[in-house]
């Protein structure tokens, strides 16, 4: 009996409407930003000195007068279907162990949305790797002496890396990736914990302020996690200046010994950017559609009692 209810709380709508809009928000907001996204990551897998000028602005400016707009969106679609599925797990997760352990019995802490934060991200983590191996491969396809890859779409991405490179390659930069699930953990702690506060001073809570509260929270979380996210970012697209089976604090080490502290946060100004606007209006839509979704299923339930 006990166990039944559980399995639907689980398996609730609205744990489903959350993903549903935590999924959609993702790929608008992504869908707009996506040129800073393809700056951040030919920063981050690129040598420092191959470019004269690291602004995010000025790359922005360089990618498009010599290699036109088709490489400001190389690999978007991939991307989008990595980014859809990663969220709807994140999010159906994350609000399925929210009601598990009581969502509305007022025991709601930032510690506990730290713990419930960090558990989603690692089933995330463990289920969608292989989506991001591939879409970063894409993205990179042929850039910055990358090789040309011999695929060009998710699926025959994710066959012929299972075939030419294993287990170990679709799961490439998973060890990063599991310790940075501390970033959406942390973004989902401080988003959770003002928006309680908030929600209790106004009833109403405008749009726009989700937008700057969800870009606020992904700042800081980026900011604290990013030289991890370099790292993932290498690992994914094989970068040859990487020792074999080099571990994630070696490969840190190598970085922060070769361009010294700045290295590690090479390309962040693009990463802020891309991270805070994309944050922003993912938040922004998400809980937008959340209303929207969740007074329609209010509604249809009222009418049919």
């Amino acid at each position: 009996m006990v166990l039944s209810k559980e399995i639907c709380k689980v398996l609730s709508y609205e744990s489903f409407v959350h993903a549903v809009s935590g999924a959609t928000g993702s790929v608008v907001a992504m869908s707009v930003f996506y040129p800073v996204d393809t700056v951040r990551a030919r920063l981050q897998v690129e040598e420092p000195e191959k470019r004269e000028k690291s602004g995010t602005f000025s790359v922005l400016n360089e990618i498009f007068k010599y290699e036109g707009i088709s490489s400001l969106y190389r690999g978007l679609v991939p991307v989008l279907q990595s980014l859809c599925l990663s969220n709807f797990v994140y999010f159906y997760t994350f609000h399925s162990l929210k009601a598990m352990q009581g969502r509305g019995n007022g025991n709601q802490s930032a510690f506990k949305d730290l713990l419930l934060g960090s558990i989603a991200g690692m089933v995330n983590v463990m289920l969608t790797t292989p989506f991001w191996v591939v879409n970063t491969r894409l993205k990179m396809n042929g850039v910055a002496g990358k090789p040309v890859e011999k695929f060009n779409n998710l699926l025959d991405g994710l066959i012929f890396i299972g075939k030419t490179e294993g287990f170990k390659g679709l799961w490439a930069g998973a060890i990063p990736s599991l310790m940075l699930v501390i970033n959406p953990a942390l973004q989902f702690m401080f988003y959770e914990s003002i928006k309680r506060r908030l929600t209790k001073i106004h009833a109403n809570v405008h749009t726009t302020s989700f937008f700057f509260l969800g870009a606020l929270a992904k700042a800081f979380a980026t900011f604290v996690t990013y030289p991890l996210q370099l790292v993932q970012t290498k690992l994914r697209t094989c970068d040859r200046s990487l020792k074999q089976d080099a571990s994630t604090t070696k490969i840190l080490f190598e970085i922060a010994r070769k361009y010294g502290f700045k290295g590690l946060y090479r390309g962040i100004e693009a990463k802020i950017w891309q991270t805070i606007l994309t944050a922003a209006l993912m938040f922004a839509t998400y809980e937008k559609i959340a209303l929207i979704v969740g007074k329609a299923l209010f509604t249809k339930s009222r009418t049919k009692v």
